[in-house]
């Protein structure tokens, strides 16, 4: 049922143009979902307070409850569509009521752990982006079929939000930022191994996956009343940078029964990290935190060991976030257990000295679709220093990808093994004696592996090179190239015109005026120079713009940037007209190359007015959203051929070997005179 009810929940959104990408689909989808889930839960407390003879206070006025205006029912139980707004009218008052009255819930309620002010929170960070009313009724229609009333029910919503959580990882954007495999997630938490009466923690929370598995493992046990209620208000807290991840991270939290999560919007990197002191500490630390990127001089300085590299400022705040004798389990690049920088060789220090560095798990490459990078897990007690360290390297015997994703399976003779430390074929134990103490270098390097000869031959191999090829040159049979063929015969529509650059969009310096915040005029928020604009409250949060930027070839790149985000090196910010959608300029702009309009070599910059008079093909809005989906779904396809070219390179590699061994054991005479193709 609900499989069924959430793909037409996708078909109604696509069709509606204020909503482009996967990543808009979960986003809308969520808020009603989770509006449904708050009326099936007020039902549930009702009933409960029914059987307890007391009195049950509505958490939201009636006028806004869901069987009010989503849904209100006739006496025979079914829609009344005297009552059921549509159309204008519908939107109108989502957008003018019942988003107003959700962001001022908490007005009432001091406490802002409460339900209440969890839904203020959540409703201040979103905007309903839907355009029709005929399409917010159908949605509102299929949730309305949806029941959370049962175990069974819950679990099964709870799981396919999940896949719809990961499935953004495909949309184009930042979405796979927030998703990590959840057999990977499920191992760290049975080796940590967290208590009821324990604090789990997550300061790079994203959709929330470490916590809302943690969750899943601690009701497992014998649970009073009391326990349930620790676990429910005392034991989850995580904190999100991103507007997008944390709405979904709390809407994740909440259906998957934690009805009131401790997530805080905020940026953990800012905090000083001298400044935590014993109440803010946990017993667990569970997190993927994001890697890479260029973190400003002034929030490098809240950490004792200094860098760009965001994955290590965050490794620093978990092992001060532990209490003595707390347990961390934190995914990090596999560069770190061998980088020579000092910042590296600083921070396996510190692991080492402060905490009992007890397991490394090293994992395949493919691990994390489209991340490109191989990543090790550590496994960490805080408060006595590392005598012995237990490698795994966890080897799936097939290439990771998009077609073969972890499972739990694959995780299963880890798990068993870490108990006892057991030394086997993938795994061993190095003692903290025999690692250099100058580097403290813990690079993985298996002592126990004999590389196995290749099973395969090479007609064999060259078989599944053929088949990865097929899918590498799928990316051809896209709708985009039948669009281009189809506009080549046809011509351009009669409402698709030539224009420019300048036409629709805006440059924006740094000295922006209270009026260029756009709060009416719809445009995007913008950085200066010196970075986020003081006038913060003027604008809304959650809309996006575009920069020009540096990259490793130099000044050029254009990059989407949203409001909690500054790149070191902008030289322009660029803000769309109206009637003009991000993503549709995004991919016209990448499409120019813009370092030939970068001047200056000691301090560059570039001028509007010169690619400004780049051609832009101007279409109605609704094209546009429907000509960046299809670019989209045609960047997931070359997705998938990377992949396929990845897995290509092992196979090559293999038939290298296999080649080599057929030669000199003599077995290429069975081949003689045959056709090898």
């Amino acid at each position: 049922m609900f499989e069924t009810t959430f793909k037409n929940i996708d078909d109604r959104l696509h069709k509606d143009a204020g909503c482009s990408s996967e990543l808009d689909y979960v986003e809308q989808s969520s808020w009603i979902l989770f509006l449904k889930y708050l009326s099936e839960l007020e039902k549930d407390k009702a009933d409960e307070a029914l059987l307890q003879g007391r009195e049950y206070q509505q958490i939201l006025a009636t006028e806004y409850q869901w069987d009010t205006w989503a849904c209100p029912k006739n006496s025979s139980g079914v829609l009344d569509h005297n009552k059921a707004s549509t159309g204008d009218d519908l939107i109108d008052f989502v957008n003018q009521k019942l988003f107003p009255y959700l962001k001022k819930l908490s007005a009432d309620h001091d406490d802002q752990k409460t339900i209440h002010g969890k839904i203020s929170i959540i409703f201040a960070e979103l905007r309903n982006k839907l355009q029709s009313g005929y399409t917010l009724r159908d949605v509102l229609n299929e949730v309305d079929q949806l029941k959370f009333r049962s175990n069974k029910d819950k679990h099964e919503m709870s799981h396919l939000y999940e896949t719809k959580i990961k499935n953004m990882g495909n949309a184009g954007r930042n979405g796979g930022e927030y998703y990590t495999p959840r057999p990977l997630i499920r191992a760290m938490v049975q080796v940590t191994n967290p208590q009821v009466g324990e604090t789990v923690y997550d300061g790079a929370v994203g959709s929330a996956g470490f916590l809302c598995e943690a969750f899943e493992f601690m009701k497992t046990k014998e649970l009073t009343a009391k326990d349930l209620e620790t676990l429910q208000l005392k034991t989850f807290y995580g904190k999100e940078l991103k507007s997008l991840a944390y709405i979904i991270g709390t809407m994740n939290m909440i259906l998957h029964g934690i009805e009131s999560p401790n997530l805080l919007h905020t940026n953990t990197l800012a905090e000083n990290i001298n400044d935590i002191q014993e109440k803010d500490r946990y017993d667990v630390v569970l997190a993927n935190p994001p890697f890479g990127g260029k973190i400003r001089a002034e929030i490098q300085q809240n950490f004792p060991i200094k860098t760009g590299e965001t994955a290590y400022l965050f490794l620093q705040h978990f092992i001060k976030t532990l209490r003595t004798g707390g347990r961390g389990s934190i995914v990090i690049k596999n560069t770190f257990l061998s980088n020579t920088d000092n910042a590296s060789i600083s921070l396996r220090k510190l692991l080492l000295e402060s905490c009992n560095l007890h397991t490394i798990l090293d994992m395949p490459g493919g691990t994390f679709l489209g991340a490109g990078v191989k990543t090790v897990v550590l496994f960490f007690d805080k408060g006595e220093p590392t005598k012995d360290i237990w490698y795994y390297q966890l080897d799936p015997s097939r290439n990771m990808g998009k077609t073969n994703p972890l499972n739990d399976k694959d995780m299963a003779d880890f798990i068993n093994l870490q108990k006892t430390k057991t030394v086997s074929e993938k795994s061993w134990t190095v003692s903290i004696d025999s690692i250099n103490q100058t580097s403290f270098a813990l690079g993985v390097s298996n002592p126990n592996t004999v590389e196995e000869a290749i099973e395969l031959n090479p007609r064999e191999i060259l078989s599944e090179i053929k088949k990865l090829d097929r899918i590498a040159s799928s990316i051809y049979e896209l709708n985009l190239d039948k669009e281009i063929k189809n506009r080549a015969e046809t011509g351009l529509p009669r409402d698709w015109v030539m224009k420019t650059v300048g036409d629709v969009c805006d440059k924006a310096s740094s000295n922006i005026s209270q009026n260029q915040l756009g709060m009416e005029t719809g445009n995007y928020p913008i950085f200066g120079a010196s970075g986020l604009i003081k006038n913060i409250s003027f604008y809304q949060r959650d809309k996006p713009y575009l920069s020009i930027v540096k990259d490793g070839s130099g000044y050029g790149r254009i990059t989407k940037m949203d409001a909690n985000t500054s790149v070191i090196g902008t030289l322009q910010y660029i803000l769309p007209k109206d009637g003009i959608d991000l993503d549709y300029l995004y991919y016209n702009l990448i499409s120019i190359d813009f370092k030939k309009y970068v001047a200056g070599a000691a301090i560059p910059h570039i001028y509007f007015k010169d690619y400004s008079k780049e051609p832009f093909l101007w279409m109605p809005l609704t094209e546009q959203r429907r000509i960046v989906a299809i670019i989209q779904k045609t960047f997931n396809a070359i997705s998938d051929a990377e992949d396929s070219t990845r897995q290509k390179i092992f196979k090559l590699d293999d038939l290298k070997k296999s080649v080599l061994q057929k030669a000199f054991n003599g077995e290429y005479s069975a081949y003689a005179g045959e056709d090898n193709g």
